[in-house]
């Protein structure tokens, strides 16, 4: 049991609120942040330590200092919505490692995205060593991680996952039914909800940090061939691929994490 440790979950969402509680299983106390006024009762239901903060670009709302006091560990869980065109994902994040920098936090671990890769003709495999993207948006994510990976108060352990899924949230669902879809031999990197924790428990408990892991399932069907698949055994429209071009894309490899953890994927696709 870990009842002398805090750790401290900023964004209990779809992924934070089940690894809280996971975590809880393990003994840990548990700090866990939301935006949502409503969601504070839900979490202390749990056993998780509520706290309502905002971060801006400008400023954090909320008990920052409360919610990091007695913490030893913090995961950072915050998507960067650059898709909405957010562009105060990096002063956010530079405002929260302040924070952070300036209590006794003794590790980060940082969820990050394997779309700091680009896709490649012909199809490659990507590792923690391989060549990052030039595209700004990996620029602006890849500058996100090294804002806590070179900071000298505290060890960070960068966690880049794959596209999450799980039993109510899959990509399949936004392909379905689209037609000309690009790259249908291209392989598909994703990892489940039940990995994504399994995996932060095992790397808390084994205490891995300074460290950058790529995290996906490791089984890489097509996109033509899965989603056609998941589509027809959910009963909903099955995507139509455009096979005029030869396709791009990436395979996600998983190694590094696998042996250092010893861990075994727990969903395959």
């Amino acid at each position: 049991m870990n009842t002398n440790q805090t750790i401290g979950i900023i964004g209990c969402g779809w992924l934070g609120r089940p690894l809280a509680n996971g975590l809880l299983e393990d003994g840990y106390r548990i700090h866990g942040s939301t935006t949502s006024l409503e969601k504070l009762s839900a979490l202390a239901s749990d056993g998780i330590e509520p706290f309502l903060i905002e971060l801006s670009k400008d400023k954090i709302e909320g008990d920052i200092s409360g919610f990091l006091l007695n913490c030893d560990t913090i995961i950072i869980n915050i998507p960067p919505g650059l898709r909405k065109g957010h562009d105060d994902y990096k002063p956010k994040m530079t405002r929260l490692c302040q924070n952070i920098e300036n209590s006794h936090v003794k590790h980060v671990l940082f969820i990050g995205s394997t779309s700091v890769y680009d896709d490649t003709f012909p199809i490659a495999t990507i590792t923690e060593s391989s060549e990052t993207s030039q595209t700004n948006k990996a620029k602006l994510l890849l500058s996100v991680e090294e804002l806590f990976q070179n900071n000298a108060h505290f060890k960070t352990t960068i966690l880049r996952f794959s596209g999450l899924f799980g039993e109510d949230r899959h990509p399949a669902k936004f392909l379905s039914g689209r037609t000309q879809i690009k790259n249908p031999d291209g392989p598909v990197n994703l990892i489940h909800l039940q990995d994504c924790v399994a995996i932060i428990r095992k790397l808390i408990a084994t205490q891995l940090w300074n460290e950058i892991l790529n995290a996906s399932s490791t089984s890489h069907p097509t996109r033509k061939t899965y989603y056609s698949e998941v589509c027809k055994a959910m009963n909903i429209p099955e995507p139509v691929f455009d096979e005029s071009e030869l396709s791009r894309g990436k395979i996600i490899s998983s190694d590094k994490l696998v042996q250092l953890l010893k861990y075994e994927f727990r969903i395959q696709l």
